[in-house]
């Protein structure tokens, strides 16, 4: 459930520097890629225009159905639709058994996308309507036509829609990987099973209930995540965990109905000003959560956790220049520092009317959705009792639904609460084979050097993937750091894209 934004590709790494070599092992690529860009391209673009958010009636299934043509077309085994249910959205599958192979992997990325509010994307631009330009559109990107984009295909040339990053990217990246090895007439050395979601940004409700009903088809070694940014440097990345995530929103009550601010002020109560109260009482003036025990189920950091901060290499002046602000929220900490820390984030507050629409009136109600990352030893559900044991602690009677006139008669502070599903943050020891094996494959086709992590700040279902398969995941996020994910003018850069593909296919034939 990636209601991430940017920050989520800064995290604490350890900078592995790659030794020259004397020959790239995908020396070959450039070459391939002159000769079936026009194709390669084409089929991302017809992809990302699919809209892809549940609100558009069969747009996830019509993306489903997209992805299994292609993979059939790709000559890639047993490919299928896993559902849990007739109306949830499927998981697209497929397989390749490699004779004499010893590993298994499967290769995870989600074809769902964020909601889309078209009139906050730049001037001409739609979510589901493609766009190309010469660079990112803040700095000074100018609109190219489809033709030119492929023709040059430049690296800093982005493709602006819904989806283009985050994760049709990791999609077309992993589905691509494979057909370029088939055309070259490489055999991969690992079997390979292919795992498209369809759900992800979503929460992944039904993820549980798939990975239990085809647990015998989904034995493998270890999956590989294909999602998320890169860092700001430029340097492939490979991460060994993810935070966990959960959703609350919190609702006050005041009078039944807005009342006249010079009638009914200083005697009706506002929910406004008890909501804002009471989230200052959530947090400190140095950023730190102050509700009883919200850090003391953290994980210490472990010695190779320690040394990686020894070793930081990210420069936080930098960011905060680049993202317009002066002052960090919590005021001690670097931000890799900040990430190893569970966070309660506000995503939006709601309360009356605002400027043109503003009246003289007390509003009934005041609402607050509020976001809870995870760090490993939190749990998702006892994170959100915390919060509401704080609520509680503040005067306010709990509720799950809308509140009786017996219940504002009786009680002079009500809160609403509701709790989302979550799922727990994730970690894959770094010191196992596979993941050796791995972190030797990246680095052999990274020629700007290579960034491992034990863990990001964004979220990603890999706990629901650990507790149903008892398996390992690793993600290798291949999407550029400034793609917008998730927020208007999603974009993704083609170095990116293409780097994506050479990572993918450097794992189907590590050794």
């Amino acid at each position: 459930m990636k209601r991430i934004i940017v920050l989520h590709c800064f995290f604490l790494f350890v900078v592995v520097q790659v030794h020259a070599q004397k020959q790239d092992p995908l020396h070959w690529f450039s070459d391939y890629q002159q000769q079936n860009k026009t194709a390669i391209m084409q089929q991302y673009i017809d992809f990302i225009a699919i809209p892809n958010i549940p609100v558009i009636k069969n747009a996830l299934l019509q993306n489903a159905s997209f992805l299994l043509h292609e993979m059939q077309r790709a000559g890639i085994q047993n490919t299928q639709l896993l559902f849990s249910g007739k109306t949830t959205p499927p998981v697209v599958y497929g397989e390749v058994k490699v004779p004499g192979a010893k590993q298994t992997l499967v290769f995870y990325a989600h074809y769902d996308g964020q909601p889309v509010d078209s009139t906050n994307w730049h001037k001409g631009l739609h979510p589901f309507q493609p766009a190309f330009f010469s660079d990112k559109i803040e700095e000074g990107g100018t609109a190219l036509t489809k033709e030119q984009l492929i023709d040059e295909l430049k690296n800093n040339y982005r493709i602006y829609a819904r989806g283009a990053a985050d994760d049709k990217a990791g999609v077309m990246a992993i589905l691509q990987a494979y057909i370029v090895l088939q055309k070259q007439k490489i055999q991969p050395t690992v079997n390979i099973k292919f795992f498209f979601e369809g759900e992800e940004e979503a929460g992944s409700p039904h993820l549980a209930a798939i990975l239990h009903q085809y647990k015998n088809l989904l034995q493998s070694d270890v999956w590989i995540i294909c999602d998320g940014p890169q860092p700001s440097n430029g340097k492939n990345l490979i991460s060994f965990g993810v935070r966990g995530d959960t959703h609350m929103d919190i609702t006050l009550y005041g009078s039944k109905f807005p009342l006249h601010s010079g009638h009914y002020g200083n005697w009706v109560p506002n929910p406004a000003w008890n909501l804002v109260r009471l989230l200052a009482s959530m947090k400190n003036d140095s950023g730190y959560v102050t509700i009883k025990n919200f850090y003391s189920d953290v994980q210490p950091l472990s010695n190779i956790e320690k040394q990686a901060l020894a070793k930081l290499d990210q420069d936080d002046e930098a960011l905060k220049q680049q993202f317009g602000f002066n002052q960090p929220e919590m005021k001690n900490i670097s931000l890799s520092e900040a990430i190893l820390l569970p966070t309660l984030n506000i995503n939006g507050i709601e309360s009356g009317k605002f400027g043109a629409l503003s009246t003289n009136s007390i509003p009934a109600t005041a609402s607050v959705s509020v976001d809870l990352r995870l760090v490993p030893g939190n749990d998702y559900q006892l994170q959100q009792q915390k919060v509401i044991q704080h609520i509680q602690s503040k005067g306010y009677y709990i509720i799950n639904r809308e509140p009786t006139d017996v219940e504002r008669n009786t009680y002079p502070l009500i809160a609403k609460v509701i709790c989302s599903d979550g799922y727990n943050a994730q970690k894959t020891p770094m010191n196992l084979p596979v993941s050796q094996q791995i972190i030797h494959a990246i680095s052999s086709i990274s020629s700007r050097g290579l960034v491992v992590m034990p863990l990001t700040g964004g979220s990603l279902p890999l706990y629901i993937i650990e507790q149903q398969l008892h398996a390992t995941a690793i993600s290798i996020p291949i999407a550029n750091y400034d793609d917008n994910q998730h927020a208007a003018n999603e974009n993704i850069r083609l170095g990116n894209f293409w780097n994506g593909i050479k990572e993918m296919i450097s794992i189907m034939i590590m050794h």
